[in-house]
């Protein structure tokens, strides 16, 4: 056997703890840059990394490159079939860490309150407040800020700094200057009287200013975490969704319930009504409604049948379905669906690279600009206590939190929205691309239409009103032409043939006059009865055929009871020898013109009827079309049917005709796209088909219908789950709501910092103000991420 090839390469997902700010992010993937043929992506938002190693790097070198540079590092759980279970382990830690601040921020709170009173009003002091106020206070700077603290050490044991650096020590010099003032001096409160305050000027202690500040910045903290959590909820709740157990059919015939775990491809499953579908499968027998909103997006049940597929997690509305399983475990579309939405929020955009170069110098300047305030103060303008206070309040209010959480948080909130829409991203830099699309190409079947072909009409007459030669009634036409085309597997064949065994049925006139007739065979009704409804085989069942021949252009000739049938165009229907006269010329070129496409069926020689068969447009396209409209973004029909079609299809949906391109081969698509590209457009492609996909490929964004081919799928930057033109609309416009967003943050993020610092080193900011500013940049800064989780409500 070969040894495994060391360089090929695989993709670690890891969870990370101990991250506070963008310095951190930055710093790990640093280290494990420095692997040979390691790539590492950090997200500070979901404390998560996503790494890319040669098969020679094991996980256990990842994991101690992440602890050499302070951090706790375990791999990821990968989203499973069962998802229920994966969800429920996947981060435990997490509310555990938010509790433990939660309490220790409650603790700070209620031992800060009396320090801020006694230390800011004066009329509420007493003989030796000062030693009060620190024995209050240091509980809350040790204990309580103890996060800030040991961060901090840790930091500096590898050499760096992050923004708990900039906290930890704020904290402790308020503090320490404070508790050596009153060592060097221990009567400097002691002749405060309640009623007779001292002047505030008599004494520098700054007991409320580390108190405060560690409070605040506890709370912020709190939310933050909370927040960011919040935002990764769609991740969890989509893999909570999967079922736990299933209930396996036997052999026998006799059923055990099983958890979903013990699942293997070709088990037949039972689904009761009410009852989740355990992984992805073909129904093998019964009919029911499926609520699939969980992978769609769309609300409405969706009928299934013997042959129908199903997706796991989606939920049986009524009937019983037997299921034969055709995915479990990683490889559901549920599962995939989880991998999807993980790699992209973890990955990052373009946008997120300015921050991250900002972010690894902005600690270490900050360090500076303190000192450097320090001894402006002290040495230029001979203010010691000034000097002190300003430096403490620039390294409390810089905040490089807030910057780091600007893009992932908001990245994370987008992608979770897009998944409850039935909208699955590759990447984050789709954001991007998708923002500045400006015309969509749009195929028509399978995307604007259902993709299933339906028998329209089945037409006797002449658009004179003259009957066509052979003089049969519809149903007598479509019962002999459906068991003529069952030998065939073309799309117009099958439809034809499934609506003549759906619901054409006899009436019972005919099987009156025909009592002895053998079951499945009518009486033959004669030339020139076209009034005639009867010869149509009984629901459910064809007429016998025999004698079946395929030709290469598409038609088909059978003997069907009895009667030389032949379908197809007009000049096969010539060749067989039927003469196709200018009543059956019109009666066809009528249903070509009204969007359909039609065949002549030819009995005994005699032209019979002429059979159109349309694909049905969705009932969300032209909703689709008029919200890509709204958007500005100009539609495009490009398809390979024929002009009278594609034209139909356009008109009925709401795409001018100019922008309706029909007879295209596959790489005609492609070079509409190029070309619409050298026009200066930005051009999105969707689409489902094999020939869809090098158009996909060459598009500057690619969506991909959920049912579609899995080569359209893999070719796509977007997948649409509930296969909806309007999710189209609702793509592009996610994507531009995220891309504001995250702009927004951003600004408020680079103003603060901008505006604040020098604010803080001019002396005028106070630094429990400037403490609670930090806080709260870091807290709106996350809050106005979850807005993208309303957004489309």
């Amino acid at each position: 056997m070969d040894a495994p090839d060391a360089t090929a390469l695989r993709v670690v997902d890891l969870d990370i703890q101990g991250m506070t700010c963008a310095s951190c992010v930055g710093r790990i993937e640093r280290k494990l840059g420095k692997l040979p043929g390691v790539e590492a992506s950090v997200n500070l938002a979901l404390e998560s990394a996503q790494v890319t190693a040669p098969a020679s790097i094991s996980d256990e070198q990842l994991l101690e490159t992440v602890a050499a540079a302070g951090y706790t590092a375990t791999p990821k759980p990968q989203p499973g079939g069962s998802g229920s279970a994966g969800a429920d382990d996947a981060d435990t830690s997490a509310p555990e860490r938010n509790d433990h601040l939660f309490a220790r921020f409650l603790v700070a709170a209620a031992l800060t309150v009396p320090v801020l009173i006694v230390s800011m009003v004066p009329g509420a002091q007493f003989p030796h407040w000062g030693w009060v106020v620190a024995a209050l206070t240091t509980p809350v700077v040790t204990w309580a800020a103890w996060p800030f603290h040991r961060a901090a050490a840790v930091n500096a044991r590898h050499g760096a700094s992050t923004m708990d650096t900039l906290v930890s020590l704020g904290i402790a010099a308020a503090y320490l200057f404070s508790l050596g003032q009153l060592l060097a001096d221990p009567g400097l409160t002691a002749h405060a009287m309640w009623g007779h305050p001292m002047d505030m000027s008599d004494h520098q202690l700054y007991f409320e200013v580390a108190a405060t500040v560690a409070t605040f910045l506890l709370l912020g903290r709190w939310l933050e975490h909370r927040a960011r959590r919040s935002a990764a909820d769609a991740l969890r709740s989509l893999l909570a969704l999967g079922a736990r157990t299933a209930r396996v059919v036997h052999d026998d015939g006799s059923v055990a319930e099983v958890p979903v775990d013990a699942l293997r491809v070709g088990d037949v499953i039972d689904v009761r009504p009410g009852d989740k579908i355990a992984a992805d499968g073909e129904v093998l027998s019964g009919h029911s409604a499926v609520d699939a909103a969980v992978i769609t997006g769309e609300s409405v049940p969706v009928e299934v049948g013997p042959g129908s597929l199903v997706t796991g997690a989606t939920i049986n509305a009524s009937g019983n379905l037997r299921v034969r399983l055709t995915r479990v475990g990683e490889d559901t579309t549920l599962a995939s669906m989880g991998r999807m939405i993980s790699q992209a929020q973890t990955a990052k955009a373009p946008i997120t690279r300015l921050a991250d170069r900002i972010s690894s110098v902005f600690v270490p300047v900050v360090l500076v600009l303190a000192a450097a305030t320090f001894l402006v103060w002290w040495l230029a303008v001979g203010d010691l206590r000034g000097g002190f206070v300003a430096a403490v309040t620039v390294l409390v209010i810089a905040c490089p939190c807030a910057l780091g959480l600007a893009t992932p948080v908001a990245l994370v909130a987008g992608t979770g929205r897009g998944s409850q829409l039935g909208i699955l991203l590759s990447g984050p830099q789709v954001l991007e691309e998708a923002r500045g699309v400006d015309a969509v190409i749009l195929d028509k079947t399978g995307t604007l239409t259902e993709g299933r072909m339906a028998l329209a009409a089945v037409t006797v007459a002449a658009p004179s009103g003259e009957p066509l030669p052979a003089g049969l009634s519809p149903e007598r036409a479509l019962a002999l032409a459906g068991a003529a085309e069952d030998g065939s597997e073309h799309p117009i064949a099958r439809a034809i043939a499934d609506a003549a065994r759906a619901g054409w049925t006899r009436p019972s006139a005919a099987a009156q006059s025909d009592e002895a007739a053998p079951s499945g065979t009518l009486p033959t009704p004669v030339a020139g009865e076209a009034a005639h409804s009867g010869g149509a085989a009984p629901s459910g069942s064809l007429l016998p055929a025999t004698g079946f021949v395929s030709s290469a252009g598409g038609g088909v000739a059978a003997t069907v009871d009895g009667h030389a049938v032949v379908l197809g165009k007009a000049d096969h229907l010539v060749a067989a020898g039927v003469p196709v006269g200018p009543e059956a010329l019109a009666a066809l070129a009528t249903a070509e013109e009204a969007g359909a496409t039609a065949v002549l069926l030819g009995v005994d020689g005699a032209v019979a009827a002429v059979l159109s068969v349309t694909d049905t447009v969705k009932p969300s396209s032209a909703a689709g079309v008029a919200a890509l409209r709204e958007l500005g973004v100009t539609p495009w029909l490009v398809t390979g049917d024929n002009a009278a079609v594609a034209g139909a299809v356009a008109a009925e949906v709401g795409i001018s005709p100019e922008h309706v391109v029909a007879g295209v081969r596959p790489e005609g698509k492609v070079e509409r796209v190029r070309a619409l590209q050298a026009a200066g457009r930005r051009v999105a492609m969707v689409g489902d088909g094999v020939n869809d996909a090098p158009a996909l490929a060459a598009a500057d964004l690619g969506l991909a219908m959920g049912a579609g081919t899995d080569v359209a799928r893999a070719s796509a930057d977007i997948e649409l789950m509930g296969s909806s033109v309007k999710q189209v609309a609702q793509a592009i416009g996610l994507s531009r709501a995220t891309l504001k967003i995250i702009r927004q943050n951003l600004f408020w993020a680079f103003a603060y910092n901008v505006l604040g610092l020098p604010i803080a080193a001019l002396g005028l900011l106070n630094p429990m103000i400037a403490g609670a500013a930090m806080a709260a940049s870091s807290v709106i800064v996350v809050t106005n991420a979850l807005r993208l989780r309303r957004w489309g409500r």
